[in-house]
């Protein structure tokens, strides 16, 4: 037949091969197959990757060139460890233009120094070469520096992972966001790394990958102690039975090391019994460790670690998605080879969801398909060609909600096919319902979008409230400005008038630079002043403190203020620090109408010839005077520019949001803290709108917008879209161009709905699509899909089975439509078919046609085609049957009957009947003796015949053939089957002895059960002496026993004999019974006497262990004993219970299934071949108990304190033994536990569970056990307490140059939580990652050190307690600018070196001794400056001109070759080196051997 084309397993890369070298020096080449075919090649390299030697922080890149039929894939790999891509670290690209294969490193490390290698592999063999990176470390870097004594050590982190107790569990605490970033990344994919940390935050990749591998090192380490091997490792996966699971495989060191279970670092009680009260439990199945977690809910998200010893081996992290089933799964039933359809509906979207089938998790396949809705709504499964095998339970899983249900498959019940596959059909069970699927998708939609738009609302009411309260604050905050500014200007014409009566000559001329030295101070607190900065007294506050200072340590102090109109006295000036303070006049007094001017905050303040000027608000607003002076140059006195100045200064000072020129008095210089940023000052805020806010309507808008849309030629497509106004017209535009309702396209308007159908698409209709209403727009897009598809009725014509004989041919023609190109292959039974001999496979256009010559049998089965473009595929399946001559009937051969009255028989049909139905079955017959065969005729298409024509005793054989329509088979022949064959009867039962005396022994037995057809007859019995192998017959041969017994004199008195029995019929005696049990020949025995020494060894609740001696053999009276039983008695009954069926031999027993605390009789009775004895009794009744023992804890480690969230559930175990049955009893803080408290005891355990835990729960509980023995007591500590409420809010001070004092107000739970302390971090403009500076803070400020200027600080404050962390509080930014100094470098003076020197021999000449005719080379090296001049001389002669010899000079390395030596070269040899500074020589002697 032809030959059928099959896809051929790839070679396996790194499969030995045959090695070959590349024309390129250092590729290898390694060639998969031993001939390759024709136009194909191995890989090799063009141009392979150099070596290269790089500094570190350059951009370094390997490149490479390859070749090979197909075209190879290149890879890379490194020597030592694995290569991590990453857009930051290394990554590979291919360049099309030029064909190259990069890998780069954008900036590399010293750690990316290594060997790499660069792998080409295609199908038929793989080439590779390596190149070396070598990293040159820069000097001393600054930033590397910091960054090293900023980054943690991994001990440190080490050390902030979860501390553990003494039995290796952890601290029960939840754990930190740092602990839990950390212990995912171990256990992480690399793949996984980089989401991992935007998620987290971290911004210094390469250091977390150095941080992390030394990391893994030290816990591999850890694990060795505990783990010799540690296999798969499966994170959280939640199954289709509403539990999530847990594997890993792993070998442990010691089979009795503890495992625990912790999430979010509290550890989690895990039972090791499957049970359905337990939420946890831990399973064992050899080397495989599964964790499940039951009854699934949105509590259990989180990070689950596993811990072995007190090692963390795995940890994985748990979310649960908030997503339900709006329409579940329904049962589908499906017939043979047809498809199913599973669909669901979610409540909000999913990309994709689990299924299962039997348990077993699915995927996209040829099996099946997997579909998802473009809203990822609606989910589907499609199960292809279903069998009876895919019938079973089907489920879907999305998040943690499971649903399932049967697929039912009704296999074909049609005979003629039982044996053949059927064909396969293209409907689809359990679809129909999609309308109504999508009607349900689209109102989850709209439930999703509202839910989303409600959020929405909240959070703008929230922020608009947020606003308002702003708003009004900066409302009441201009008009104290404004009311600040008017007593300024005020106060500025009360001086200005009394400067008028002064005079011009009290006036002081001032330049900028003499006001600072003067001391002229802000009072802004601005860290960008360069002067002394003061905190003013201004209004109402207290008296001003100098500030610290510039850098340059300006002198002065602070002055007592002056006190103002009313007479109130001004605030006291303090030291000033580090800078200069104001100064007052020395014979006047300075007035302030509006405040007290503080000395050491006063913006300004100048006196000269008995009058002072002193400006109350300067101690809030200093600043805007002092930036008049630095930025008016012109500025000379207060003669020429007091009105200009006033002017100045009030306009800057009311410049700042926060008043820095005319800010609030007592704020203590706070007002200018809202000051320049990088050299630019902030604009003034408005503080409330210009025009009274109207009410505006927001217009139409739209609730659901218009969706893309995919549609094949000839269906319907709608677009739909949903708007907030019923009376809202609006128009439909397609790629711009507005459209109205016309043939096919129809637009129509629903409520709030717009809709616009198209009856039946074609490719016209194609582009994007516009609705606008309103001046509102949306848009989406129709999608012309052109699939393959057949025509209905030319798909049935194709179905219908083609039937035809052997070597005939058979076509198939089938016409379809779709976009072109279209891929048409055809199959028959599974595998696909190609152009041979044989086989002729035609396309047209629109049609395709197959045509098979030369058919065969085998080649009958399915016949199918398949179309694929880019929009889809379709198949289309039909049955070819190929009729030919039917195969002989099978055997073996099933007698029903061999009888003298006939032979009947039957035997199995073809195993091929050709392909048709079976008409006749034709027989013959023949006696065993004759040449001669008689035809018996056809009998039908029944495989079965009787033969009646028989003689008794004759035996017969058959030859059978099988006819059909086509033709008649081979023939099958029979065994020979004798008519009426001997039938003798079976084995009768094994003789039981009745009595044994000395002189006989009485017999009896049963008859057998098969008499063979006819009557016994009677039977013969033997015997056999022990030992013996002989057996004798007991009756004559022609005296047989008629009865079923016997009685057997001929026995010797002493002799252990065993007896046998066989039955006799008409056809002669059948088999033997088997034997009977060995009897002594002898009179019968005495029952024996008590057992002595019965006692009790041991006892439990259920079982009783006794012991005995044998009893005494008294000769006549008591013979000796055999066996033993064991019976008991329950105290309160009469009858005794028999523990053994049979005598033991044994002197001691075990008494099983003993009620606990039961009162029981027990006794012992010696049994022999004379019967039984008497019974031996203990003296006492046995209680069914261990012995007493005194209660005791068997739990080795237990925890004495435990934290539980509140609302969760508590739950604590304790484990003991004690004997009798203890009394249990727990205690809370000395009292009886409450009501809710549920208490469950049992055997050697008891539970106290706190179903829903409230802050009232906490105290200490207490366990009692106690019996008649004595009692125990164990006490442990429940915390029930929840997370942090977040601090208040955080604010920054600095008091001492360098240090920050960071303070905040106390979180609300502090009061009722006497555990709850704060944590501070920080975060610098150099390093954008927080670090933790401080924890374990018990009051409300902290000061932070090492502050550096020119850095911008930031702080977060958060609460902690025993549950966790709260969210932080963040401070605002912290700045104090730097001050940059001119670098200079001094680059010392460089002597001349003089390296002149006469010749001189490094390497002088060595004797040599050569053979005749071989060459000899000598060499010796000579440096010198200048370069010397080299002669070579033999015996005194030179050699450099002669060209006998080869003369050479290369860098001072000088060599002489002799090519043949002969005898006239022997002598010796000398080299002279000259230059203007001297001479050198050197000799030695050549000597040839013949």
């Amino acid at each position: 037949m032809w030959k059928k084309t099959k896809v051929a397993d790839q070679t396996a890369t790194g499969q030995a091969g045959i090695k070959k070298k590349s024309k390129v020096p250092g590729v290898m080449i390694t060639q998969f197959l031993e001939e390759l075919p024709e136009g194909k090649t191995t890989p090799d390299f063009t141009r392979k990757p150099i070596a290269l030697t790089i500094q570190e922080g350059k951009h370094a890149f390997f490149k490479a060139i390859v070749v090979g039929d197909p075209q190879p894939i290149v890879t890379w790999e490194r020597a030592n460890g694995e290569l991590l891509f990453h857009p930051n670290v290394c990554f590979q690209r291919y360049d099309e233009a030029a064909q190259e294969h990069y890998l780069e490193f954008p900036k590399v490390a010293p750690e990316d120094a290594d060997t790499y290698k660069c792998y080409a592999t295609n199908e038929y063999g793989r080439a590779v070469c390596t190149a070396v990176l070598n990293v040159i470390e820069v000097g001393f870097s600054m930033t590397k520096q910091l960054q090293k004594a900023k980054m943690e050590d991994v001990s440190e982190i080490k050390k902030k992972l979860k501390a553990r107790k003494t039995d290796g569990s952890r601290e029960d605490k939840p754990m930190e966001t740092e602990e839990k970033v950390w212990e995912i990344l171990l256990s992480a994919d690399k793949k996984d790394y980089e989401r991992i940390c935007c998620e987290f935050g971290i911004t210094d990749f390469r250091g977390m990958l150095k941080k992390l591998t030394e990391m893994k090192k030290e816990r591999e380490e850890e694990i060795a102690q505990f783990i010799s091997h540690i296999g798969t490792l499966k994170p959280v996966e939640v199954k289709d039975d509403d539990c999530a699971t847990i594997e890993l495989d792993m070998d442990l060191v010691d089979s009795g090391s503890k495992i625990y279970l912790y999430k979010d670092g509290v550890m989690v009680p895990v039972t090791r019994e499957e049970s359905d009260g337990k939420k946890h439990n831990l399973k064992q199945v050899g080397n495989k460790y599964i964790f499940t977690i039951k009854n699934l809910g949105k509590d259990d998200a989180g990070l689950y670690s596993v811990d072995v010893g007190g090692v963390n081996v795995f940890s994985t992290e748990f979310k649960v998605p908030e997503v339900d089933f709006a329409v579940k799964i329904q049962e589908v039933k499906a017939e043979e080879r047809e498809d199913a359809l599973f669909q669901c509906v979610l409540t909000s979207p999913m990309n994709e969801i689990k299924w299962y089938g039997k348990s077993a998790l699915l995927s996209n396949s040829e099996k099946h398909e997997i579909i998802a809705s473009e809203d990822k709504l609606i989910h589907k499964l499609i199960v292809r060609d279903c069998l009876p095998l895919d019938a079973g339970i089907y489920a879907a899983v999305a998040g943690i909600k499971s649903c399932n249900a049967w697929l039912i498959v009704e296999a074909d019940k049609d005979p003629a096919k039982k044996s053949k596959k059927s064909a396969r059909k293209t409907t689809m069970a359990g679809a129909g319902n999609d309308e109504e699927l999508l009607r349900i998708a689209k109102e989850q939609q709209e439930r999703y979008q509202q839910e989303l738009t409600e959020k929405m609302d909240i959070a703008k009411k929230t922020q608009a409230a947020r606003e308002a309260l702003e708003a009004a604050a900066q409302a009441e905050e201009e008009a104290a400005k404004k009311a600040h500014a008017e007593a300024k200007a005020a106060a500025k014409a009360a001086a200005k008038a009394k400067r008028a009566a002064a005079g011009k000559d009290g006036a002081v001329r001032k330049s900028k630079k003499k006001g600072a030295d003067a001391g002229t101070a802000s009072g802004s607190g601005n860290e960008a002043q360069a002067g002394a900065l003061g905190v003013g007294a201004g209004k109402n506050a207290a008296p001003g403190v100098g500030a610290a200072g510039s850098a340059e340590g300006a002198r002065g102090s602070g002055v007592a203020g002056s006190t103002d109109a009313a007479g109130t006295p001004g605030g006291t000036g303090g030291p000033g620090l580090a800078g200069s303070a104001g100064v007052v006049g020395t014979t006047g007094a300075a007035e302030s109408s509006a405040g007290t001017a503080g000395a050491g905050g006063a913006g300004m303040s100048i006196g000269s010839g008995g009058a002072g000027l002193g400006n109350g608000a300067a101690g809030a607003g200093g600043e805007g005077l002092e930036e008049d002076f630095e930025e008016d140059e012109d500025y000379d006195s207060f003669e020429d520019s007091d009105e200009d100045m006033d002017a100045k200064g009030t306009e800057k000072g009311e410049e700042t949001v926060d008043g820095s020129g005319a800010g609030e008095a007592g704020e203590g210089g706070k007002g200018g803290e809202e000051r320049e940023t990088e050299g630019k000052r902030k604009k003034r805020v408005r503080a409330g709108p210009l025009v009274p806010d109207t009410v505006i309507d927001p217009g139409v808008h739209f609730q659901a917008g218009l969706s893309d849309c995919k549609a094949n030629i000839g269906e319907a497509a709608e677009l739909e879209c949903k708007v907030s106004r019923e009376d809202c017209p609006g128009i439909w535009y397609k790629d711009g161009v507005e459209i109205t309702s016309s043939e096919g396209v129809t637009i129509s308007k629903d409520g709030c709905f717009h809709r616009l159908k198209i009856d039946k698409v074609t490719e016209e209709h194609a582009g994007k699509y516009k609705f606008e209403a309103d001046g509102r727009k949306t848009e989406s897009e129709i999608v012309v899909e052109d699939p393959p598809r057949f025509d209905a009725e030319e798909l049935e014509k194709f179905k219908a089975t083609v039937t035809v004989k052997k070597g005939h041919k058979a076509t198939f023609k089938i016409a379809y439509v779709g976009r072109e190109p279209i891929k048409v292959q055809w199959y028959l039974e599974g595998e696909e078919l190609s152009d041979e001999s044989n086989i002729k496979i035609e396309h047209s256009e629109g049609s395709s046609q197959l045509l098979l010559l030369k058919l065969q049998r085998k080649d009958s089965g399915e016949i199918k085609i398949k179309l694929k473009n880019e929009f889809g595929s379709v198949e289309a399946c039909t049955e070819l049957n190929v009729l030919d001559k039917p195969t002989p009937p099978m055997g073996p051969l099933e007698i029903i009957e061999a009888s003298s009255s006939g032979i009947e028989f039957k035997w199995k049909p073809p195993k091929d009947s050709g392909g048709c139905k079976i008409q006749n079955y034709i027989l013959e017959r023949q006696q065993i003796g004759r040449n001669t065969w008689k035809k018996v005729g056809p009998i039908g298409p029944v495989a079965l015949y009787k033969d009646t024509d028989v003689d008794h005793g004759r035996r017969y054989c058959y030859r059978i053939r099988v006819e059909t329509e086509i033709a008649i088979s081979e023939l099958m022949e029979t065994e020979d089957i004798q008519a009426g064959t001997k039938a003798y009867p079976g084995p009768p039962s094994a003789p039981k002895v009745a009595s044994a005396f000395k002189d006989c022994i009485n017999l009896t037995w049963s008859p057998p059960a098969d008499t063979g057809g006819t009557n016994i007859l009677g039977y013969n019995l033997e015997k056999r002496k022990k030992g013996s192998n002989l057996w004798g017959p007991v009756n004559p041969h022609n005296e047989i026993i008629q009865a079923k017994g016997y009685a057997v004199k001929d026995v010797v008195e002493g002799i252990e004999y065993e007896f046998r029995v066989a039955a006799i019929n008409n056809s002669g005696a059948g088999e033997f019974s088997t034997p009977s049990e060995f009897i002594f020949a002898r009179d019968p025995k005495k029952p024996p006497g008590k057992v002595t020494d019965l006692k009790v060894t041991d006892s439990t609740y259920t079982t009783l262990s006794l012991s005995w001696n044998k009893p005494k053999d008294i000769k006549g009276v008591e013979d000796e004993a055999k066996g033993y039983f064991v019976e008991i008695r329950l105290a309160e009954n009469t009858d005794w219970d028999r523990c053994n069926s049979n005598a033991i031999t044994m002197t001691s027993y075990t008494v099983k299934g003993m009620k606990s605390l039961a009162m029981y009789w027990v006794r012992v009775i010696a049994t022999n071949d004379g019967g039984e004895g008497n019974p031996q009794e203990l003296d006492n009744y046995i209680l069914a108990m261990p012995p007493p023992v005194r209660p005791r804890f068997t739990d080795a480690k237990v925890k004495s304190f435990m934290v539980v969230r509140a609302g969760n559930s508590a739950r604590f175990n304790m484990n003991f033994e004690a004997s009798p049955w203890p009394e249990v009893i727990w205690l809370k803080d000395g009292a009886p536990v409450s009501k809710k408290v549920t208490v469950s005891n049992a055997e050697g355990n008891s539970q106290l569970l706190i179903a829903s835990a409230e802050r009232s729960d906490t105290g200490i509980y207490t366990i009692i056990v106690k019996n008649i023995v004595g009692q125990e007591t164990f006490s442990v500590e429940i915390r029930v307490t929840d997370e942090p409420k977040p601090p208040g809010p955080v604010e920054l001070d600095e008091n001492v140059p360098g240090t920050v004092t960071v303070s905040w107000t106390a979180s609300p739970d502090e009061k009722r939580d006497d555990r709850l302390h704060y944590m501070v971090t920080k975060r610098d403009s150099v390093k954008r990652s927080w670090h933790t500076i401080a924890d374990r803070i018990f009051n409300n400020k902290f000061t932070a050190c090492n502050i550096l200027p020119g850095r911008e600080y930031q702080f977060r404050v958060y609460a902690k307690n025993d549950m966790g962390s709260s969210k932080h509080s963040e401070s605002q930014k912290w700045l104090i600018p730097a001050k940059k100094e001119k670098f200079t470098v001094n680059m010392p003076e460089s002597k001349p070196c003089d390296l002149q020197c006469a010749p001189k021999f490094i390497v002088p000449l060595k004797q040599h001794t050569a053979p005749q005719g071989y060459e000899c080379y000598m060499s010796c090296a000579v440096k010198g400056d200048p370069t010397p001049h080299v002669t070579w001389l033999r015996n005194s002669i030179s050699l450099n001109t002669d060209t006998n010899y080869f003369v050479s000079n290369t860098c001072g390395v000088c060599s002489l070759l002799i090519l043949k030596v002969g005898s006239k070269d022997t002598g010796e040899y000398k080299v002279v080196a000259e230059n203007p500074l001297g001479r050198a020589e050197c000799s030695t002697k050549l000597t040839v051997r013949e």
